[in-house]
Formats: structure tokens, C-alpha cells, sequence
């Protein structure tokens, strides 16, 4: 398959599984006419691996020699892992870390899982399932440049169009997306 292929059927999966009318709050506390369930997608075999796939391509042609791919728990985990493992199978295998939503209680007390795999002041792409905001992508960003790692690209499989771009933009980090809403649904 082909990225257009890969394209086209990524979009019938998230519409057949993620995709969904009604009225719904949103994690930025705004109500939506549409919901956009990403992990229906991304927990499916098929769905998480073209995320993988595709994402991986955006990527791949970063600005920045990106060396790990991460995102907040719990939209980001198949995400990051599926970059990841695609990234192995074509040869230039970037690891993955995931970013806690509260510091680990016990133990090291770290934000971030899977820090031992990443370099130093490397540059990383963060990855969301669906971008409404953008709150949870500044965060993430905070947390990450925290830890001593450069933000060099952010990704989504859905951009939903309502300001998380601008928001992103402004911060200093273009976004990238798989979907946009227009693009999606229309």
C-alpha cells in the first residue's frame, strides 16, 4: 500500500470506529457536536499500525533529526509505540517515551517513561491521537523541555481545527497532522 492507499483507509477506520455524533464535552471543557474516540482506532491492529505508518512518515521529514517519538498517557501510548515499531522495521528505529500525568509516586519520581533510551538535549517528536486545544501538548512540551530535550516536531492523527494549531504555533511548534476536520468529515 501506498501512503495515499494508507491514507484512505485510515479514514475509513476512524470513521467506522472513532468517529461519533452527538453532544459531548470534550477534555478542554468545550462541548462538540462530533466526537473523535482516537483509541478505538489506535488500539485496533490495523488502525494503530497505519497511525504508526503515517505518522512515522511525517516524522521522517521533520526539519530536525528527530531521535524519540512521546506523548501524555494515555491517547499517546499506542501512538508512540506504534511509531516506534515502525520506525524499526524500516530501518532507522527511534524509541519511545511516554509522559505521566502525574509525577511516579515511588521510586525514581520521574514524568517521563522510558528516559534511559533518550540522548541528552536530543530532539523529539511528541505525537496526540486528536488535537482540540492544544492544553495537553503545551503541557507535554513543558514537561519534556524540563527533562533537558528539544521539542522538534509536534504530530497528530486529527487536528479538529478549533485553535489547538494557532495555540501550538504561537508557543513556537507547528503542527502537523495525518487529518484535519475538513479533511475527516468535511
Amino acid at each position: 500500500m501506498d501512503t495515499a492507499e494508507e491514507r484512505k483507509r485510515l479514514k475509513e477506520l476512524l470513521l467506522e470506529k472513532s468517529y461519533r455524533q452527538g453532544t459531548f464535552t470534550l477534555t478542554s471543557g468545550k462541548t462538540s457536536d462530533f466526537y473523535i474516540d482516537g483509541k478505538q482506532t489506535t488500539l485496533d491492529a490495523e488502525g494503530g499500525y497505519l497511525c504508526g505508518r503515517l505518522l512515522f512518515e511525517l516524522i521522517k521529514n521533520a526539519p530536525e533529526q528527530i531521535s524519540s517519538v512521546g506523548g501524555m498517557t494515555l491517547g499517546a501510548d499506542p501512538l508512540v509505540t506504534a511509531v516506534s515499531v515502525v520506525s524499526h522495521l524500516d530501518g532507522n528505529p527511534i524509541p519511545a517515551f511516554i509522559v505521566r500525568k502525574e509525577a511516579k509516586g515511588h521510586g525514581t519520581g520521574n514524568y517521563i517513561e522510558g528516559k534511559k533510551n533518550l540522548k541528552e538535549g536530543s530532539y523529539v517528536a511528541l505525537v496526540e491521537d486528536v488535537v482540540t486545544t492544544g492544553g495537553t501538548l503545551i503541557q507535554v512540551i513543558e514537561r519534556v523541555e524540563n527533562e533537558g530535550f528539544k521539542v522538534g516536531l509536534v504530530v497528530t492523527v486529527v487536528d479538529r481545527e478549533e485553535g489547538g494549531a494557532e495555540v501550538l504555533s504561537q508557543a513556537g511548534y507547528p503542527l502537523k497532522s495525518i487529518f484535519t476536520r475538513t479533511e475527516l468529515i468535511g
